[in-house]
């Protein structure tokens, strides 16, 4: 969310930040919402003090026996209350408006983010490690081969159960799922600082506006009107847990010396995928529902940027540890999401695909959300309340984890190795194989 003296003050780094986005100048277009809200409250100030300047002249022609004048001025304050009613309800409309379509602007990228127009302009940044090697005469399997053929990955009962885009694991599987969460929130809270939270799954549209989930992407979102929402006012299944993790300083005045605070949460998410028709209908890499293990980072605004290279190292700690290949690429600024000003994407490689794909992304995001939430701080200075600035990535997704486990670790067998940083939550299992 953008404050509209700021935009008022740097109309053209606004629109120009939007033109590097794709986007067309709106800058004029807000500023003409601003004057007709400025004119509203000027009206309403105007009435208010006409008539407390009338009401005393009131009593001073009461006081000098000037009955006609008095009767006229009262005549005159009444109707200024009239006025003042509809100039209320006009500064209303009009700051309605303005936050409606303030609310509808994504942030801006920093001065360093690449321009492009999509994905192909990502520019890499960094990679680790090397693709794994197979036998010659080995052709590497997609994940949701691999895990049919081992009979613990079973897309047919979800369809039964669901419909499209969900998954039932079971034995192994399942467990790795879970060993997977379990061994990231170990890294993350026993060596990364990171504060575990288990927070609810769903939320309200206050927190759901203050990530910026909504309005733009509600059709991406998973609404819930039954039992205490049936009045007309859903809940919402949390799409990933920045969701609840960011908004716990809603609202909030934290004191300069708590920062930086940092969270993380392993959660189902739940997500819609409105856009995602036709693209990657089999297997579990784009889901409705799915297991993720979020980061979440509330800083000074002096600190957010170095904040942003520490949770992207914590994201990447993960991968080190399991052994994959990745790199790390920039998003470009037609690429990068509504509330992010950067954000770097991790992507593992996937033999079965022959391909990068994502597995988190970090983004930092200025004081965007933190307008959007009322999050502030009182500097150690005791100068005023300022912005907090917040962050988020994930640490990382576990269903894409597993996925890139499949495939990386497969034998020519079928079974697939278990990575040995993984195999004291699977209780010594080395190898998961077909199931009995």
């Amino acid at each position: 969310m953008f404050d509209i003296k700021w935009i008022r003050d740097n109309s053209a780094a606004f629109d120009e930040g939007r033109r590097k986005r794709g986007l067309e100048p709106t800058a004029a277009q807000l500023l003409a919402l601003d004057d007709v809200r400025r004119a509203a409250i000027g009206k309403l100030q105007s009435a208010q003090g006409r008539r407390n300047a009338a009401s005393k002249e009131i009593g001073r022609a009461m006081a000098a026996k000037e009955a006609a004048k008095a009767e006229a001025l009262k005549a005159e304050v009444n109707q200024l209350k009239s006025d003042m009613v509809a100039y209320e309800a006009e500064e209303k409309r009009a700051v309605a408006a303005l936050d409606a379509a303030l609310a509808e602007l994504p942030n801006l990228p920093l001065p360093e983010v690449p321009e492009g127009k999509d994905e192909h302009d990502n520019v890499v940044h960094h990679a680790h490690g090397e693709r794994p090697h197979f036998p010659n005469s080995f052709v590497p399997k997609e994940h949701f081969e691999l895990g049919e053929e081992l009979g613990q990955m079973d897309f047919e009962t979800a369809i039964k159960l669901s419909g499209a885009r969900f998954v039932v694991l079971k034995w192994e599987l399942a467990r790795l799922e879970r060993a997977l969460g379990h061994f990231m929130l170990d890294l993350h809270t026993r060596e990364h600082g990171y504060t575990e939270v288990s927070p609810p799954l769903l939320v309200r549209d206050p927190a759901m506006f203050g990530t910026a989930q909504l309005p733009k992407f509600s059709e991406d979102q998973f609404a819930v009107y039954a039992g205490p929402a049936a009045d007309g006012n859903p809940f919402w299944l949390i799409p990933t847990a920045e969701v609840p993790l960011t908004n716990l300083v809603r609202e909030s005045a934290l004191d300069e010396r708590e920062l930086p605070l940092r969270f993380t949460a392993c959660t189902p998410c739940f997500r819609a995928e409105a856009g995602a028709a036709g693209k990657d209908t089999r297997g579990m890499i784009r889901q409705h529902q799915f297991t993720k293990v979020e980061l979440v980072s509330i800083t000074r605004p002096k600190t957010s940027l170095a904040e942003h290279e520490r949770m992207t190292a914590c994201a990447e700690e993960v991968l080190k540890r399991l052994g994959l290949h990745y790199r790390v690429v920039t998003l470009c600024t037609g690429d990068m999401g509504f509330a992010s000003q950067k954000t770097y994407d991790i992507e593992v490689w996937l033999p079965g695909q022959n391909r990068y794909r994502e597995i988190s992304s970090c983004s930092v995001c200025g004081e965007f959300q933190a307008r959007r939430m009322n999050a502030r701080y009182r500097p150690v200075d005791g100068k005023g309340l300022r912005f907090l600035h917040t962050l988020n990535g994930s640490g990382v997704a576990v269903g894409r984890a597993l996925v890139a486990i499949l495939e990386n670790y497969q034998n020519p067998d079928g079974s697939v190795t278990v990575p040995d940083i993984l195999q004291p939550y699977m209780g010594g299992l080395k190898r998961i194989e077909r199931a009995a």
